[in-house]
């Protein structure tokens, strides 16, 4: 029974700044996508018991406190199905074997820049690159949780020169400017691959924090047939780590919960290195292959393409990090497609995002449409976010409500703790 089980843990909610039923602060859970949750935990993991019961705890603990707080099972099941329901991703063949980092007690900023580092070693894993989530702190009625302002937690700084030009990658000049404002001194002799610190805000507070060189692995770029190709002096990073999308579980919001999965090569070697406003390498490259970069016709751009691409696979397999091409991914998505559609659910894909900017057509992903259904538990990319890792605007947060943590039983047994 719920109640047995739970007569003996102390639930850790935050107490609104006035009693609870007193209009206290906007609740900030919707108490029906609670309930939409739960009942779905529930129905894929029947080994945890019946829904009704908890159901009717968390609608007294919503009801007391305006959340409620997940156990680690429903915390590490939500992310998991936010990973399944990610409509824009390839890769969710995998999505059972991420790995849930419970870490919602961390708030203060420094302490998450800390543990982001520390992320980014676990999921190196010695170059066998793992699925990993690392939760922090949620937003709860007068004390939002923290939020990281970077797109990934390893990005390239974007140096902005005086000819107008960017040293680095473009997309992050920007940012690049907005964490030079807060403290930040690029190196004395920039690169086009200068890692970005992070930016963390919470409670009032922002730290800046530079990466720790063993947090950023990353595998210098070169080319199985061209010497050349050394001589651009190009590397990538080896964890491709999600850090500015708010990860929503029946309701409660994480606005910091960074994730990764492992590199498909089309998204260094086919965007990242070669989209106009990014790195821009098929000029450079083509010429150095002795294209005619002049006519379209040629198609200098498809064949410039293809080295780029065969580099990065090439050299991230030499590297021994976990990397995969299109072709394999694609197959991997249509295998994940039928398992889903056997477990007698809908597997939401976007078209424009699952097909490969390269060869699509190549693909087996190309050749069908998919199901678009808004499904929860998901990631959410929220304009705060994009204004902050993009722009260097800090998030807008709504002002903090001094808190402290109180047992759910005190409300429950009728007794209000003292104020201080």
């Amino acid at each position: 029974m719920w109640s047995g089980r739970f007569a003996r843990v102390t639930v850790r909610v935050w107490e609104p700044s006035t009693p609870p039923g007193v209009g206290a602060a906007s609740p900030v859970v919707d108490e029906a996508e609670a309930v939409e949750f739960l009942e779905l935990f529930h129905a894929e993991n029947p080994e945890a018991g019946p829904a009704a019961p908890r159901i009717r705890w968390v609608r007294a603990e919503i009801g007391f406190t305006g959340t409620y707080q997940h156990t680690s099972a429903e915390l590490a099941f939500g992310a998991r199905v936010a990973w399944r329901n990610s409509a824009r991703c390839i890769g969710r063949l995998y999505w059972r074997s991420m790995r849930v980092r419970d870490l919602r007690a961390v708030r203060e900023p420094a302490a998450v820049a800390a543990e982001c580092a520390e992320h980014l070693r676990i999921a190196f894993n010695g170059g066998k690159v793992r699925p990993l989530i690392t939760v922090f702190a949620p937003d709860a009625p007068g004390r939002p949780g923290p939020r990281i302002w970077n797109e990934q937690l390893i990005r390239y700084a974007g140096h902005r020169q005086a000819d107008g030009s960017v040293l680095g990658d473009p997309r992050y000049a920007g940012f690049t400017e907005a964490v030079g404002r807060l403290g930040w001194r690029r190196p004395e002799r920039p690169s086009a691959f200068d890692a970005l610190p992070l930016v963390v805000s919470s409670d009032g507070e922002t730290h800046l924090s530079t990466l720790p060189e063993d947090a950023v692995v990353e595998v210098p770029l070169v080319h199985p047939e061209l010497e050349w190709f050394a001589e651009l002096g190009l590397r990538w990073h080896a964890v491709p780590a999600i850090s500015n999308m708010r990860l929503s579980i029946g309701g409660v919001s994480y606005p910091a919960a960074p994730f990764n999965g492992w590199y498909m090569g089309t998204e260094i070697g086919a965007r990242n290195l070669t989209d106009p406003d990014r790195y821009d390498l098929l000029p450079e490259v083509g010429r150095r292959l002795g294209l005619d970069t002049g006519r379209e016709q040629t198609l200098w751009k498809d064949r410039a393409l293809v080295e780029i691409n065969r580099a990065v696979l090439h050299s991230f397999a030499a590297a021994g990090v976990t990397i995969s091409d299109h072709h394999t991914e694609s197959a991997r998505f249509l295998k994940h497609l039928e398992k889903e559609e056997r477990a007698g659910r809908v597997c939401p894909a976007d078209w424009s995002w699952i097909v490969p900017p390269m060869s699509g057509g190549l693909t087996p992903v190309f050749h069908r449409y998919y199901d678009t259904p808004h499904l929860r538990p998901e990631f959410v990319a929220d304009e705060d976010a994009t204004r902050a890792s993009l722009e260097g605007v800090a998030p807008t947060l709504p002002p903090t409500v001094p808190t402290r943590l109180t047992p759910m039983w005190t409300y429950l047994g009728g007794r209000r703790p003292a104020r201080s």
